[in-house]
């Protein structure tokens, strides 16, 4: 909600209480005769009794309490803090009638038990409003922000699978399972069993928010298996996992993009470790590490062509808000990437 409105709403909602003060204030003087020396009284009792209570209540409950206590849902504190709010909202009216009117003051120090049941009830009633209203606008802006991000983050998720379904690294897959068909049926019909299992992945479990950590590390699995028959180097590439990934669900394919990228720009094949990758798990955290060896005398395309450093960090931030830590650095002739998940889970 646009804050224009909400102060617009604010003033209104004022504006309509004092317009209903002043039809009470009508009412009430007719019939009697106010000199022009009553006006301070009356306005110091009216202003310290009507207006600096309610104001302070409503504030304090709608900028203090709601979301330190109500909405965290401690109920009880609410109540508790709520009563003494209005209590000292009770005081502060008293003490504004004292320093602005003697004669006033006298007056409620006559009626005391009445006039400070009225003042605190009126208190209790401008905060539970606030309360009401505070929780009506909230409610309202998670709403939108709730539906603005789950377009975002389907319309991510698009752009995620669509990357990902690279034809050039289909087509390459596919080349070398036919070259291999020659050599080795049987290793060949494994390839080819791990491609099938890729795609059915990327079309079908994409498409859900969250998926076992498990079935993920199975998929980074076949992906790099699938992306090592390209060289005959066997330690072309180093994976890694420790920890247990049971109970541990993340977003679909919050890894691969990095992972990708690093097959992409690691440029000599020979080379042993050219790419490394390292997911550690524990009970609070999921850290995922990846490293690979490029070329420094070659124009660096880290992050393009593919899934985007940008894309990537606002999907993220979408999935996992204040609950991920993402580095990436470059140094000589290393680009790492470093994605800490806090708790591992959306």
């Amino acid at each position: 909600m646009k804050r224009p409105f909400k102060i617009l709403l604010h003033v209104g909602f004022w504006l309509g209480y004092l317009f209903f003060l002043l039809i009470i204030m009508f009412a009430a003087s007719q019939g009697q005769n106010i000199n022009a020396e009553d006006t301070g009284y009356y306005l110091s009792f009216i202003t310290g009794g009507a207006i600096v209570p309610p104001v302070i209540s409503f504030y304090t409950h709608y900028y203090y309490l709601f979301p330190k206590y109500l909405q965290k849902r401690k109920i009880v504190l609410s109540v508790v803090f709520g009563l003494l709010i209005a209590a000292g909202s009770t005081l502060a009216g008293f003490f504004f009638i004292k320093l602005t009117s003697a004669e006033a003051f006298n007056c409620i120090r006559t009626g005391f038990p009445t006039a400070s049941t009225l003042i605190f009830s009126l208190a209790v009633v401008f905060g539970v409003i606030s309360l009401i209203l505070k929780g009506f606008l909230t409610w309202f802006e998670e709403l939108k922000l709730k539906e603005e991000l789950m377009e975002k983050n389907h319309n991510m998720e698009l752009a995620l699978v669509k990357s990902q379904l690279d034809p050039h690294f289909l087509f390459n897959t596919i080349n070398n399972i036919d070259v291999l068909i020659t050599k080795n049926p049987e290793e060949a019909s494994q390839y080819l069993n791990r491609l099938s299992d890729i795609m059915r992945f990327m079309l079908y479990e994409t498409k859900v928010d969250e998926i076992p950590l498990a079935n993920e590390l199975q998929y980074i699995e076949k992906y790099i298996q699938l992306q090592q028959i390209r060289t005959a180097n066997r330690n072309y590439v180093h994976y890694d996992v420790s920890g247990n990934p049971n109970k541990k669900r993340v977003a679909p394919m919050v890894f691969i993009p990095f992972i990708e990228n690093a097959f992409k720009h690691a440029t000599n094949k020979k080379i042993d470790n050219a790419v490394d990758i390292d997911i550690r798990i524990d009970d609070h955290a999921i850290i995922f590490k990846c490293q690979n060896k490029f070329d420094p005398y070659k124009t660096s395309t880290n992050g393009q062509n593919g899934l985007g450093n940008d894309l990537i960090q606002k999907r993220l931030n979408l999935l996992y808000p204040k609950k991920h830590v993402l580095t990436v650095d470059r140094h000589d002739d290393k680009y790492s990437v470093e994605l800490t998940i806090l708790n591992g889970k959306v």
